[in-house]
């Protein structure tokens, strides 16, 4: 008896033990996620340095949080700033806009121009049409720091940022009063409920020593949001699979079917955007540029074939597809329907086979978004063209 009560025992022990080792593991694998870093991009753009020293102390409270990694980033600038270089934030690299997607949380700053954003800042929030309309910024935690010179209009423009940042649906965080009572008040201080600003304008070194410790305080807030952001993102359970759950790109599918494989979306080379969104029309010109060089250059007859020509015009029309998909979010299933083509061919006076090539472009188009690739359609003959391209092509197309 005494044998069998001692087994019994024996056994007991060990369903605890093994119990209570599997319930040890999930601690550590949930302290592993939890310890996972969190990363928070600072993104700013400045003419003089007094947003981009806001920016270092916002980095610096952010990385006060334990796990918590800023990352510091400037906008592209529309126009070159003359020897920034020699700046001390030249060597800060330029974001590109669908990264934004990539982090747990995000802060902005700029200077204070008119009561608003600066022209840099708004031109590259202006591309995130695609990021929008992909649900990929909903939730994620933001704030606002800018820099004016006279302080006139700061709050308006913190404000007006918050528009912009509400739309993406993004998780707004604010200093509130945070460390004002911590802070020199016989001087002119720029910070706001809404956002640690600096006066640059004001006597005395600027951002002064108060402004700097509302950003930091702003930092480390916004540090802990993304936490939260990042956690919450982590222990969300996925939806329960089913045959039918994953998604499939009709469009893509279609194009390994037909074996293309798109470009790479050529960048511009001057101030323009290589696509523009109004309403839910997208407008997009490309030439036959093919890795970096034009393909088959010159004028028909001449220097190209017809045949060379209809290849640079099956070029073009994949380029305008690599832009088309950027402008969609990265997903050509969320076009509706081509519109309008308009394509222009280098070619000598009398020349009359221009729907010929065009039936290049139009054919492609359809074989891969079918019916909704039907379009309108204009081929005009030109005296030259950009870089001396065979071919261009206007499109229009409309998005869901």
């Amino acid at each position: 008896m005494d044998s069998v009560n001692s087994m019994r025992i024996k056994t007991g022990i060990l369903i605890f033990l093994s119990l209570f080792s599997c319930s040890l593991l999930k601690a550590q694998s949930k302290m592993t996620n939890h310890n996972s870093e969190t990363k928070v991009l600072v993104l700013f753009n400045t003419e003089s340095g007094g947003t981009y020293k806001m920016a270092r102390e916002i980095a610096a409270g952010i990385e006060k949080l334990p796990g918590a990694k800023a990352i510091l980033k400037q906008v592209p600038r529309i126009k070159p700033l003359e020897n920034e270089a020699k700046q001390v934030f030249g060597n800060i690299p330029y974001a590109n806009i669908n990264e934004l997607a990539e982090y747990d949380g995000i802060a902005f700053g700029s200077a204070v121009h008119f009561g608003n954003m600066s022209a840099d800042m708004r031109y590259f929030l202006d591309q995130s049409v695609g990021l929008w309309t992909a649900h990929k910024l909903e939730g994620k935690p933001a704030t606002v720091f800018m820099s004016a010179g006279s302080g006139a209009g700061r709050e308006g423009a913190i404000l007006s940022f918050w528009n912009t940042l509400a739309v993406h649906g993004m998780t707004i965080v604010s200093p509130g009063i945070m460390g004002t009572s911590e802070i020199d008040k016989s001087i002119p201080q720029g910070n706001t409920v809404f956002g640690a600003s600096s006066l640059a304008g004001a006597t005395g070194d600027r951002p002064s020593k108060g402004e700097l410790h509302i950003a930091a305080l702003q930092g480390y807030a916004l540090a802990k949001a993304a936490k939260g952001y990042q956690l919450t993102k982590a222990e969300i359970a996925p939806a329960p699979l089913t045959p039918s759950s994953p998604k499939v790109s009709r469009i893509e599918a279609r194009l390994k079917e037909l074996n293309i494989v798109l470009p790479d979306a050529p960048a511009p080379v001057g101030n323009y955007k290589p696509f523009r969104i109004s309403g839910k029309q997208v407008f997009i010109n490309q030439i036959a540029l093919k890795a970096g060089k034009v393909e088959h250059p010159g004028i028909l007859g001449t220097e190209v074939t017809e045949e060379q020509a209809k290849l640079a015009t099956r070029q073009t029309l994949l380029n305008v597809l690599a832009v088309l998909k950027q402008a969609a979010g990265g997903d050509l299933d969320q076009v509706k329907q081509a519109v309008q083509l308009t394509g222009f061919f280098y070619t000598p006076a009398g020349y009359t086979k221009h729907a010929l090539l065009m039936n290049e472009a139009s054919n492609l188009l359809v074989e891969i978004l079918g019916e909704s690739g039907m379009h309108t359609r204009a081929t005009v003959g030109a005296s030259s063209l950009p870089m001396n391209s065979s071919v261009e092509i206007q499109a229009i197309f409309e998005l869901e």
